[in-house]
């Protein structure tokens, strides 16, 4: 049964994530998964089995919490509690084996505030077989759905991501497009004009109801997307691009992306390759 999986840690980043996830559930009409990673909060090892016992308590009382969340923002949603000792991001992968979707904060309860997301989103977002959410920033509700294009395998399922939210959310695509650099003569923005045109038209021609449009720019890669997602209600991006190099999990703009994003940005994936 597909769902959308949700790490929750008690932070307001990761009441963040449950708000979006809850949100996305409904509109998809699928049940949620939350997740709580509980931890023995010392340097020392428990003397007595019963204080193991407290420490699991206390991450059913935090789990329970991000479920009261969920259910307040959709009460129609089925919601499954994972309760789960160890890496927050392997059991967030391990619970998104029949996953849409997985949403994470920018950062956890470890996280410090005003640094970019924590390591538990960069792994997943690396490592994940379904799209990526990091829940972060500001969305504009009549924003676009903005997406990040340049020819990649990545950028395509991105591509076909966008549509579908979209279509879910009836917002506008625009497909974002940074021109390489040296691009500053008529003939060779006009091929980079070409090869966003060439990938953005058969989601056009499928969805011909949909409101598609594209935006080239001479800007580096990771400030077009930033300006572009000044306003957006979601940003999409691909695990890494044309430029990225081989065996890397999440490339440069992807990770810059789920780094500093002004709005919730989504990493999505092509079939994962080696």
């Amino acid at each position: 049964m597909s769902q959308i999986v949700v790490g929750f840690d008690g932070s307001p980043e990761s009441e963040r994530a449950v708000r979006w996830a809850a949100a996305e559930a409904k509109i998809r009409k699928i049940p949620l998964a939350i997740c709580h990673v509980w931890h023995w909060p010392y340097t020392f090892d428990p003397v007595h089995s019963e204080s193991i016992g407290v420490a699991r308590r206390m991450g059913q009382h935090v789990l329970d919490k991000g479920v009261s969340l969920a259910k307040g923002i959709a009460p129609q949603v089925e919601v499954k509690e994972v309760l789960a000792s160890g890496g927050e991001a392997s059991v967030l992968l391990h619970e998104a084996s029949d996953a849409v979707m997985i949403v994470t904060g920018a950062r956890g309860r470890g996280g410090i505030e005003g640094m970019p997301a924590g390591s538990v989103a960069i792994q997943v977002a690396g490592h994940a077989l379904c799209p990526t959410v990091v829940a972060r920033g500001t969305a504009h509700p009549e924003g676009p759905i903005v997406v990040g294009v340049d020819g990649s395998a990545g950028s395509d399922a991105a591509l076909a991501l966008a549509c579908e939210e979209a279509i879910l959310r009836r917002r506008t695509v625009l497909a974002v497009h940074a021109a390489p650099e040296g691009a500053d003569s008529e003939d060779l923005r006009r091929q980079a004009g070409s090869k966003l045109e060439t990938q953005v038209a058969p989601w056009c021609t499928k969805y011909g109801h949909l409101d598609v449009r594209t935006k080239l720019t001479l800007l580096e890669p990771r400030e077009a997307l930033i300006a572009a997602a000044e306003g957006a209600n979601l940003l999409i991006v691909g695990d890494r691009g044309t430029g990225g190099i081989h065996g890397m999990r999440l490339g440069a703009v992807s990770q810059a992306m789920v780094e500093h994003a002004p709005c919730s940005v989504v990493v999505a994936h092509p079939w994962r390759r080696g």
